[in-house]
């Protein structure tokens, strides 16, 4: 079981990895409320695969509970209502690993000893199990690039792991 948040789940499908990622994950995909509500807003050209892998069950909503966790999570870890609804659903609902890629997140996520996974991780993995050859890799680290904050360093490495053929 894997909880998302809206960064993660925007990228994946600004790079035409998300429809990729959902149909090979064995196991549950689980967002809560305000990650489909963030998600979907604004009408880009990612919020229609958004809208259809929920309405279709690839991608699961559920409440969270616990509104005095989340208020905690948001103060000690300084992170927007989405990411603290990620990681009160992920601990409501045992998930084994939470996809984000607000650095703050990440942060609370190593604390709390929560594994996590990045849009990034997510690419690589893919190339690694061949669902995406080594130019389309390539390709999608690309347009990632272009489209998230990710230091050079982590672009750089990704590369290094994809050319490499790891």
């Amino acid at each position: 079981m894997i909880v998302l948040d809206a960064s993660t789940i925007i990228l994946l499908a600004k790079i035409d990895m998300l429809e990729l990622f959902v149909s090979n994950f064995h196991g549950k995909i689980l967002i809560p409320d305000k990650v489909k509500a963030e998600a979907c807003m604004g009408g880009s050209e990612e919020t229609p695969l958004i809208v259809k892998l929920i309405v279709d069950k690839k991608i699961n909503v559920l409440r969270v509970k616990d509104n005095a966790l989340i208020k905690k999570l948001m103060e000690d870890f300084n992170i927007d209502r989405g990411e603290a609804e990620v990681l009160t659903l992920a601990m409501q609902e045992k998930a084994v690993i939470v996809a984000t890629d607000d650095r703050n997140a990440i942060r609370a996520c190593k604390i709390l000893k929560k594994d996590f996974t990045t849009a990034i991780a997510i690419l690589i993995r893919a190339f690694e199990k061949k669902l995406i050859d080594n130019d389309e890799a390539l390709a999608k680290l690309q347009k990632l690039e272009s489209v998230a904050r990710y230091s050079k360093i982590i672009i750089e490495d990704a590369r290094k792991q994809i050319k490499g053929g790891v």
